[in-house]
């Protein structure tokens, strides 16, 4: 894949940083403020690089669809905070400064983002504590299969990672630690933020 010049590399991580904070590609008068540019021509030839080059991808005709094709090596998942796998809490704990992670050599897509697990009641499920899992939004939780592992804000309680299960108008979340009860609670009450599609667990350290 052919190299950036300095404008291009600049354009394309502000895209990621953009992308990655707020699930949607931004507009051209945004990335001209963002570049310091007060023409829009600059800022389409640096995106026509970008895509000859292979680095992101748009639907021609159609405003605010870029995809990142390719990270950079400076750019990753954002790890966005802490999800607890045991009782459920309010959702992401900060951690203060951003980690990424990368992953540039695996075909996840540009909407995926990852959280620390904190906690053991997935340890069956081989999810331990500090572990990173990887998550996929999703925007239909009606169609979800019973059994999926999850990442799920429960009214009342906060955010927890269980295995999702639905019978009716009621939701189950459950544990796969026989220490920690399942989450019994109305679909209404449930609100499914992510599936999981992966689990990273460093060694050596």
């Amino acid at each position: 894949m052919e190299s950036l010049t300095g404008p291009q590399r600049q354009l394309l991580e502000w895209l990621s940083d953009y992308v990655n904070q707020n699930r949607h590609s931004p507009s051209i008068r945004q990335m001209m403020k963002a570049m310091g540019l007060k023409s829009p021509a600059p800022v389409q030839r640096r995106l026509e690089h970008l895509r000859d080059k292979g680095y992101i991808a748009w639907e021609e005709g159609r405003a605010r669809t870029i995809r990142l094709l390719r990270s950079t090596a400076t750019e990753g998942l954002p790890i966005k905070g802490a999800i607890v796998a045991g009782g459920p809490v309010e959702p992401f704990h900060d951690l203060g400064d951003v980690e990424h992670l990368n992953f540039s050599d695996l075909m996840i897509q540009p909407d995926c983002y990852a959280l620390r697990v904190v906690g053991d009641s997935m340890i069956e499920d081989l999810i331990a504590e500090g572990d990173v899992v990887v998550l996929r939004p999703t925007t239909e939780p009606d169609q979800l299969r019973n059994g999926t592992i999850v990442a799920a804000f429960v009214e009342g309680y906060g955010t927890t990672l269980k295995r999702f299960r639905r019978q009716g108008a009621q939701i189950t979340l459950e544990p796969a630690n026989p220490k920690y009860k399942p989450i019994v609670a109305s679909a209404e009450q449930v609100q499914v933020q992510g599936v999981v599609v992966g689990v990273w667990r460093g060694y050596g350290q």
